[in-house]
């Protein structure tokens, strides 16, 4: 099959973030200190995921619980799909209950062959428009591999050893449930134990990567007291949720000064899991 055929294919949605899906999201990923937004207010930066959710009816979904490809993604014949990394530049905020538009462009589709087997990349670009005005514009990596036979991660890379800030950040179920509810992902691996054990041989529940993602970007945010102007974030190791383990239910991230911004760290008994980059233009 000829994946990059796929290339330069387009898909244009409609979306908008209402006030009570506002609730929603800032009662899983917000901060407790603040009140929801409002009707007309400014959302966090990544709230757009929510925008978008897959939509399609159950007998549509393969038996992963993502939406069976085909479509505007390529159908890549292998059983495990990740959402590696991005990158994303940021113009005027989004606002509660107003309208926005994507257009989507698959980008790149590249095929390479790893230590665990065949990968498949594909680069998907985002560009979100409201009120008259490009607002987002997003690069997403998206990696396709094999099921593996057994649980075989990356190498880890040690947290740093001195950070400018760091934090701790409950992981349970209920958050996990919460998460892919809000964004309609309904992927078992963050929510069936067995079939994430047996099928996909994951020692437990993955904790999502966009929420990873959320969480640097709300540090990061809160570190400078504004938001970036542009973020990138990429995965460097599963986060798992594993019963009875009690060193597994925290999250900490780490911000590292750099020149343009800040580095910022995920990790989970003493490893890194998300690693990310957040940077300010300067202001006159």
């Amino acid at each position: 099959m000829n994946l990059s055929a796929w290339e330069g294919r387009t898909e244009m949605r409609e979306g908008v973030i209402a006030p009570a899906q506002a609730a929603q999201i800032h009662a899983t990923i917000g901060d407790p200190a603040q009140d929801a937004p409002a009707m007309g207010a400014d959302m966090p930066p990544l709230w757009h995921w929510c925008a978008f959710p897959p939509v399609c009816l159950l007998e549509e979904l393969a038996s992963d619980g993502h939406p069976k490809l085909g479509g505007f993604l390529p159908p890549v014949p292998l059983g495990r799909r990740m959402w590696a990394g991005g990158k994303l530049r940021f113009g005027a905020p989004l606002r509660v209950g107003v309208p926005f538009t994507s257009r989507s462009v698959i980008a790149r589709v590249t095929e390479k062959a790893g230590s665990t087997g065949r990968m498949v990349f594909v680069s998907v670009d985002h560009e979100l428009s409201a009120e008259g005005a490009v607002v987002i514009t997003e690069r997403q990596d998206i990696v396709y591999l094999d099921l593996p036979t057994e649980f075989r991660p990356p190498a880890k890379q040690p947290m740093p050893g001195e950070a400018l800030a760091t934090w701790s950040q409950p992981v349970n179920e209920a958050l996990l449930f919460r998460f892919s509810a809000i964004t309609f992902n309904a992927h078992r691996i963050h929510y069936d134990l067995p079939y994430a054990r047996e099928v996909e041989h994951y020692p437990g529940l993955v904790v999502h990567g966009p929420m990873q993602a959320a969480w640097l970007m709300r540090r990061a945010t809160e570190l400078r007291g504004r938001r970036p102007d542009s973020f990138a974030f990429r995965g460097v190791h599963p986060m798992l949720l594993i019963p009875g383990d009690l060193n597994q239910m925290t999250i900490a991230a780490c911000a590292q000064e750099e020149a343009q911004g800040l580095t910022l760290h995920t990790g989970q008994a003493g490893h890194q899991c998300m690693q990310a980059t957040a940077t300010w233009e300067e202001t006159t």
